[in-house]
């Protein structure tokens, strides 16, 4: 028989609708469906200066806005030339790594839940909130941020955001402790994840697969490392690899993931530098606001910028970061001015999803929800 799975369903994360093959409960082909949600992200790029896209990116992976943000942001940067200031690159590393746990502990909690183990789920919603609150001390918004700019951020750190993010590093790690007791050895846990949709690392390599997938395989591969960004070469931190390339082997990755997040904010809060944070380009960046509002040549300035959008020169560009997801990427063409010519996201949910239909058969319906969840995609940025 034929059965739909979604696009309603919730354990797709997202409208995402599977339409199985069964022969008795055993899945002989899968047949993914997406693009439910019509974005056009990329079109909506073309048509917008650069800064004015920003927002949009809030709404790729919507559980790491802050992440989306400044990949980004690198990509124009890279366009232009520029290169961030130390305090202003440190600050991105702060607002990546905190997006990071925050979509680890989405993905983790909803893919438990989905399992059986509510109360994980209760678990890291309690310490998303905690980041929550530093987001919205940081940008004044909790969920979708807007908080990089081409060339840096809008503000500095707030007073008070330094010792609450190291008062964030010191609890988390006893909640973190508790999740994993409750999972990593929990027998219907494993029962359900361990030798269940595994991955050998040619398959991985073959689809493209990035992030916890890929590195779930037993990859060693990791943008931060592989290609260093935002000084990411100066920070003490390990890559946790797999070795089976199962659903297990996928939680186990995300776990550790989060705690090698918490060593990286610990070293980027003792650490930042002083100084500016952004690019200071005379040509293409807003002047300060107390200038515009004393002398008319920097209020024009000021008005040139903000309408016609910064003077991008004439070429193309493909930068990438290493989001919660996988590798997220943008791809730039220009012709010079304002606005792009061509925009291209290599949206890392989408790549990964492309396994799926290899995935699934031969595993029963129940494994669906428990593949879906170790997969860990967000179809904001799947339908771009």
């Amino acid at each position: 028989m034929s059965l739909n799975f979604g696009p309603s369903h919730p354990s797709t994360h997202g409208v995402f609708r599977i339409v199985l093959d069964l022969d008795g409960e055993l899945i002989t082909k899968a047949t993914p469906e997406v693009g439910y949600l019509h974005r056009g992200d990329e079109k909506i790029a073309e048509n917008m200066q650069y800064n004015q896209f920003v927002p949009y990116t809030d709404r790729l992976d919507y559980l790491a806005p802050l992440a989306n943000n400044v990949a980004y942001a690198l990509a124009v940067e890279k366009l232009m030339g520029w290169e961030l200031p130390p305090r202003g690159k440190a600050i991105r590393v702060i607002c990546c790594e905190l997006a990071r746990i925050s979509a680890h502990l989405l993905g983790l909690g909803a893919s438990s839940m989905d399992i059986g183990a509510i109360t994980v789920f209760l678990y890291t919603f309690t310490e998303r909130e905690k980041i929550y609150n530093l987001c919205e001390l940081l940008t004044g918004a909790r969920f979708t941020t807007s908080y990089t700019r081409v060339g840096g951020q809008v503000r500095d750190l707030p007073e008070k955001f330094p010792s609450l993010l190291r008062e964030f590093l010191d609890s988390f790690p006893i909640a973190l402790n508790e999740i994993s007791n409750l999972l990593t050895r929990n027998p219907i846990f494993i029962d359900r994840t361990r030798n269940v949709g595994i991955i050998s690392k040619e398959d991985a390599i073959a689809y493209g697969l990035t992030g916890p997938m890929l590195r779930g395989s037993g990859v060693d591969y990791d943008v931060r490392k592989a290609h260093p960004y935002l000084d990411y070469e100066k920070y003490d931190f390990d890559i946790p690899i797999g070795t089976v390339g199962d659903c297990y082997d996928r939680y186990l990755v995300r776990v550790e993931e989060m705690r090698q997040s918490l060593s990286i904010l610990r070293q980027a809060i003792d650490t930042i530098p002083e100084g500016p944070i952004n690019v200071v380009d005379g040509k293409s960046t807003l002047p300060p606001k107390e200038e515009v509002l004393k002398e008319m040549e920097q209020l024009i300035h000021h008005f040139i910028i903000t309408t016609e959008g910064i003077d991008a020169p004439a070429g193309e560009v493909y930068s990438s970061c290493e989001n919660p997801k996988g590798e997220l990427g943008f791809y730039i063409h220009s012709l010079g001015g304002g606005v792009p010519n061509r925009l291209h996201i290599r949206a890392p949910s989408f790549v990964n999803l492309s396994i799926v239909s290899k995935l699934l058969p031969g595993h029963m319906v129940g494994d669906v929800v428990t593949i879906l969840g170790s997969i860990d995609m967000v179809f904001g940025e799947c339908d771009r």
